[in-house]
Parts: C-alpha cells; sequence; structure tokens
C-alpha cells in the first residue's frame, strides 16, 4: 500500500512523490460528537478503553458504551476541551481531568472503580475560559501539572501523599496576570537553560529555578495569531536550538518558526510554512509512530471549530501525520473527505499503542464523530 503525499520545505512544494506509508484500519466509534477523547483502562480488566466526553467504550472492541456524565451543551460544542486520565484520589483508578470553555472550570470526574455507573464530578477552580487544558511536567519530577490555557496564568499540581499517591485536590499557583489565554500555548527550554519555559501565541515566560514561586520572565517576541493548543517546541533543524511549530486554528496555515540567534546574542525567529492550503490545525502532537526512534507531528483540520464561520471552514477534513526531515515536512494522509465519512483531529485527540501490537494508534474525535485509526504497520510485500 502506498500513499502520495507532498515534499515541503520552506514553503515550497516539490513533485508529489509515492511514499511507503503506514496501514491504518479505520473505526468509527459510537455516535457521540465530543472533541476530546483518551484511551486507558478505565475498568481494570487488562484491556484500554476509549473515553470521550460523556461515555466510555469497553475495549477491545469499543462496541459496549458506559455513560459517564452529563456534560454542558452550547450549539454543537461539548464543555469538554480535554479529557486526561489521572489518578485523583490515589485509589488506583485512572480518573479524567477536563474542563472547557463555557463552563469557566477546571474539573475532574472521579472513576467509580470501573463499575458501569456514572461517575462524579469535582470542581477544582474557576478560572475562565479554558480553551483547552495541557499537561506538562513543569518541575521535573516525572508527574505532570494542569495547565488550563487561561489568563491569568494558572498552574495546577496534584497534592501527593508520602507514598506518592493523589490525594484528591490540586495545588494551584497563579505564574501570571497577563500574557496568556487565548490562542496557543506550548512547553520547552527556548532560551537553553535547561528549564522548561512556557510560550504562548504573543511570547514566551522564562522558567525561573522554582516555577512554583520564582517570577516568570516575559519575553514578547513574536506574534503567531489564533494559534493551535498546542504549539510545539522542538528542534526542527538540529541546530541545538528549540523552535515552534505553529498551526493556524481558525484559519489557513502551519509552519514552523526557526528560532535564531544573532552575533550580538539577539534572538529573532523565521517563519517556515509547512502547509498553506489547509485550515483549522487546532491540535498538533509529537510522537513515534513508524517506531524509527524520532517523533512524527499528527494533526488535522478541527471540524466545526467556530461553528461553520471559519476560513475554509467548508473544505473537505483530513487527519494527517508528518515525516520531519529537518527542515523538510513529509505529510502522510490517513484520511480526506467531506464530514460524513472522514475523520479530523479535533481538540484533543490522544495517540498509544490501543490494540497492543506495538505500533502506536491515532483515537480522533470531533463533531463529525469519534474514530479509532489502528496502526498496523508497514504495508505486507
Amino acid at each position: 500500500m502506498s500513499a502520495v503525499v507532498l515534499l515541503l520545505t520552506a514553503g515550497i512544494a516539490i513533485e508529489p512523490a509515492i511514499h511507503d506509508a503506514l496501514v491504518f484500519e479505520k473505526t468509527r466509534i459510537g455516535h457521540a460528537t465530543f472533541e476530546a477523547a483518551a484511551a486507558f483502562d478505565v475498568d481494570d480488566d487488562g484491556d484500554i478503553d476509549i473515553v470521550s466526553g460523556g461515555y466510555w467504550y469497553e475495549g477491545p472492541e469499543f462496541k459496549v458504551q458506559h455513560k459517564i456524565c452529563d456534560v454542558q451543551q452550547v450549539g454543537d460544542y461539548y464543555d469538554d476541551f480535554s479529557d486526561y486520565p489521572m489518578d485523583v484520589n490515589g485509589d488506583g483508578y485512572l480518573d479524567i481531568v477536563t474542563g472547557g470553555f463555557w463552563g469557566l472550570t477546571l474539573r475532574w470526574r472521579e472513576n467509580p472503580k470501573g463499575k458501569p455507573v456514572e461517575w462524579r464530578v469535582h470542581e477544582v477552580a474557576e478560572v475562565g475560559n479554558i480553551e483547552r487544558n495541557c499537561f506538562y511536567d513543569i518541575d521535573g519530577d516525572g508527574m505532570v501539572e494542569v495547565f488550563p490555557t487561561t489568563s491569568p496564568v494558572h498552574i495546577f499540581k496534584l497534592a501527593r501523599g508520602a507514598d506518592g499517591k493523589g490525594l484528591g485536590r490540586f495545588e494551584q499557583f497563579t505564574i501570571a496576570q497577563k500574557g496568556g489565554g487565548g490562542h496557543g500555548i506550548g512547553f520547552g527550554d527556548v532560551n537553553g537553560d535547561g528549564r522548561p519555559d512556557i510560550v504562548f501565541s504573543g511570547g514566551w515566560f522564562e522558567a525561573p529555578e522554582n516555577p512554583f514561586a520564582g517570577a516568570w520572565d516575559w519575553h514578547p517576541e513574536f506574534s503567531f495569531g489564533a494559534a493551535s493548543v498546542p504549539m510545539l517546541v522542538f528542534d526542527v533543524n538540529e541546530d541545538g536550538r528549540n523552535d515552534v511549530i505553529v498551526g493556524q486554528a481558525h484559519g489557513y496555515g502551519f509552519s514552523w518558526w526557526e528560532q535564531t540567534v544573532s552575533a550580538d546574542g539577539a534572538r529573532g525567529w523565521v517563519e517556515h510554512v509547512i502547509d498553506a492550503d489547509r485550515s483549522q490545525y487546532h491540535e498538533l502532537q509529537l510522537a513515534d509512530i513508524d517506531n524509527d526512534g524520532a517523533p512524527e507531528l499528527i494533526a488535522g483540520k478541527r471540524y466545526r471549530a467556530h461553528c461553520g464561520h471559519d476560513p475554509g471552514a467548508d473544505d473537505p477534513l483530513g487527519l494527517y501525520y508528518f515525516e520531519i526531515n529537518r527542515s523538510a515536512f513529509v505529510r502522510v494522509t490517513l484520511d480526506y473527505g467531506p464530514p460524513v465519512r472522514a475523520s479530523g483531529a479535533g481538540i484533543y485527540l490522544w495517540v498509544s499503542d490501543v490494540d497492543g501490537n506495538g505500533w502506536k494508534d491515532v483515537v480522533a474525535p470531533g463533531k463529525e464523530g469519534l474514530y479509532l485509526f489502528k496502526n498496523m504497520g508497514p504495508p505486507s510485500e
């Protein structure tokens, strides 16, 4: 099996080439249209299940559906902009950390130890319109913290006991009163000091030695517009400096911004277009899905991101992965077509080995439906 892809470098489309792509098996899961999903063992039976918004689906077949809870609906939105598995209360079962734009509140949903009953919903804090929650280990202790994309900028750290288990509550740290929020957030070492910084659409916060107590200095060095959530801090051209990969969440365009340093030490940012012809790259992820030891970029179009009013809203949906060859990106199409039969990337997709065959799969939610793309590895000879 082969796929026709385009080699893109510095915004110039090269002649289409035939590339031996991975083989994916596509399956529609249920009939819900939430925009976030995750895959993990909900009921501790050894099989990976799929969670999306108000429901979870029993693996490995995903044909049995269980209700989690009611989720606030506003038009064709659901107030569920992340579904991150975390054992918040330390009982050995993974719960869900979520939140959304409309409810203004960071929440977690308590797993009833895998029983087929509805989950209790706990409010953590009211923080304003959450464009999406992101999860990153900001202090290097091996445990992720929660970052609702809001302004002011908050970090929520799970409180843990001496045994390392969650205590059912979060500690809240407000690191900046302005500079964040809206569209775009990313994490990574921008200035090469070994500490992960926080990137927003209009600049980046420089991490102090203690991320929960020190001052985060603001550097307004760029303006990425309505950027993807997340943006990805990654050394694209392998020059030892981290760059930033940015999708346009509500318009056309997808680029990587090269970090440059002049002779006098001044930092600059140079745009290189990856894809100018597709719109609403709202969600981006890096994961090694071809098992070559290097990450690929997984992305796609979000369907009805602003209820059909964005540029390119009526264009076909698409779900893709990009091989990163230094400053060149090779796009491979997993799915493409109208929303009645094709999948985009939603607002919070999930990449992991769902079926245990050693190859990472893609769980793609969206207003067009919830889809599983099973990665079957290279095509058979």
